[in-house]
């Protein structure tokens, strides 16, 4: 290869954080663990250190790798040391992160499917299973939402109609000001795209908000908690865990507004914020699959 030639292969310079990165996850791993036994009376280590310390020094650790590289990627865009070939590079893992994500979700929407369309019907005697719903649970209702547990227990529901329209309404135009924003990006428009931006972080607090509020309001009101039988602990796993994407796209939003107000973008050079729009839109559909499949059928 003579020296006028295009480099082939992109080598990425040396950096501590990947190792940082990993003991800040063994770290928290181990930490959550321990937590978890120990707050539920499992074990009970006297003079070791207590699991939720060991979490939060790992929760510690994870941010401040998180923060570091993110720095050095930054200055890295804004010096314009990214190559075509490290952009694709950060293309590509971007696309497989949120397919990860989708096969996340897929999981737990297939949990939902499992207890709704075979086990329900199951219990309750569906085909060659009646005697089972006889000798087994003789009350069962095949009913969803499944607000009576086999213990006698019940809990409420929550209908699709109060807080969770509002939330998709919520979510569906922090679709459109997100877009909105960056064709402003792309056009030079930096006013209309820190307007948009701070729309779409303000639309993202205001869906977490009304989500706690309906988690107050069934907790408190309703009887049903992550101890309600099969139908509570689906409904918080599946809501949860969005309500978790959501407080991570509304960080990851006020970055790019707080790097929008600086003028680290421009036409060419902005992949993290089409990252941020990419996850945003996915976390946005995940809601639209948990309105239709969790609240209203």
């Amino acid at each position: 290869m003579t020296t006028n030639e295009t480099p082939r292969y992109y080598v990425p310079e040396s950096s501590p954080w990947p190792i940082v990165g990993a003991i800040g996850l063994i770290t928290t791993a181990v930490g959550g663990v321990n937590f978890i036994q120990q707050s539920t009376g499992i074990v009970k280590n006297e003079g070791t250190i207590p699991g939720g310390i060991v979490l939060t020094i790992g929760l510690g650790i994870i941010i401040f790798m998180m923060f570091n590289w993110w720095k050095n990627t930054i200055n890295e865009s804004i010096g314009n040391m990214n190559s075509s070939m490290l952009d694709r590079s950060y293309r590509q893992g971007m696309m497989w992160f949120i397919t990860s994500e989708v096969m996340f979700f897929a999981a737990f929407f297939g949990a939902l499917f499992y207890v709704r369309t075979i086990a329900i019907p199951w219990l309750g005697g569906s085909g060659n299973n009646a005697a089972t719903h006889m000798y087994l649970w003789p009350e069962f209702l095949p009913q969803w939402p499944l607000t009576v547990m086999p213990d006698g227990g019940t809990s409420g529901s929550i209908g699709p109609w109060g807080l969770p329209l509002i939330n998709t309404i919520l979510l569906l135009t922090s679709s459109i000001t997100v877009t909105i924003a960056h064709h402003a990006l792309i056009a030079g428009n930096r006013t209309k795209l820190i307007w948009g931006l701070a729309a779409t972080v303000a639309l993202g607090a205001t869906f977490l908000y009304f989500q706690v509020e309906e988690y107050a309001h069934l907790y408190n009101e309703t009887g049903m908690t992550l101890e309600s039988g099969i139908y509570g602990s689906t409904f918080f796993l599946l809501t949860g865990f969005h309500g978790m994407h959501v407080t991570i796209g509304t960080i990851m939003l006020t970055v790019m507004l707080l790097r929008s107000i600086k003028g680290h973008f421009t036409a060419d050079n902005h992949f993290a914020f089409e990252a941020t729009a990419w996850y945003w839109h996915f976390v946005d559909v995940v809601w639209l699959g948990l309105f239709i499949f969790v609240y209203i059928l």
